[in-house]
């Protein structure tokens, strides 16, 4: 089944016929129908599409979409230009700044980073409006969870940026010594004095990937 349109369609396409994910479509037909869901259904595999499997150098893990009119876009910490840069995303421009000395961006559409290598995968891909959360344990973290161990396996060089509980509870599921996993707070501003500043990870991320042969991600925006 051609769901994505790349290769994430040979590594993860079994998924799309087993009966979790027919369970989850059919519960994504109804919420779409009866309710206000984001992102908007033609973006759900947006992360995918724009950062193949094969050209996955950093994955960046989100929870779940922003959950107010506008904000969603189908890329974890990421919204459309001409939407209000939201806190989170903020505060990892600063660091950004802090550590390279780019300046921060003055939009939060992060396209660019994903289409350099950057997966910027929530692990639950929809939310009904103004409810965080609302659509945890439908299945979402089934799929997503699959595509993490599918990442572990490549050869590398690869980076996990793991930024809050929930992103580090996903570290269980990363084996591959080859791999570079790194940890902190999560960037939004409740916890984001608490170790996500001076975290260092965009300059590490880039010696890693400098020390392996391959090109750093430009964290411009």
């Amino acid at each position: 089944m051609r769901i994505i349109g790349n290769d994430w369609d040979e590594v993860i396409g079994e998924e799309f016929d087993k009966e979790y994910y027919r369970k989850l479509r059919l519960f994504l037909d109804r919420e779409y129908r009866s309710k206000t869901i984001f992102p908007p259904a033609r973006d759900l595999y947006k992360a995918l599409r724009l950062t193949s499997f094969k050209d996955t150098k950093v994955v960046i893990f989100g929870q779940d979409p922003y959950h107010e009119k506008g904000q969603a876009c189908g890329l974890a910490f990421s919204v459309n230009r001409g939407v209000k840069i939201p806190p989170s995303l903020l505060n990892i421009y600063k660091e950004i700044h802090d550590e390279l000395g780019i300046a921060v961006g003055d939009h939060g559409d992060l396209s660019k980073w994903a289409k350099e290598g950057v997966l910027l995968l929530n692990t639950v891909l929809t939310v009904e409006e103004h409810k965080a959360n609302s659509h945890q344990n439908r299945g979402w973290e089934i799929l997503t969870d699959k595509i993490i161990k599918e990442l572990d396996k490549k050869d590398g060089p690869l980076v996990f940026l793991l930024w809050g509980r929930n992103a580090k509870n996903k570290a269980s599921l990363l084996h591959n010594k080859k791999h570079l996993v790194l940890t902190a707070a999560h960037p939004s501003p409740l916890s984001a004095h608490n170790g996500f500043f001076g975290c260092g990870h965009f300059k590490k991320t880039n010696d890693y990937l400098i020390a392996n042969n391959t090109d750093p991600i430009d964290w411009t925006v």
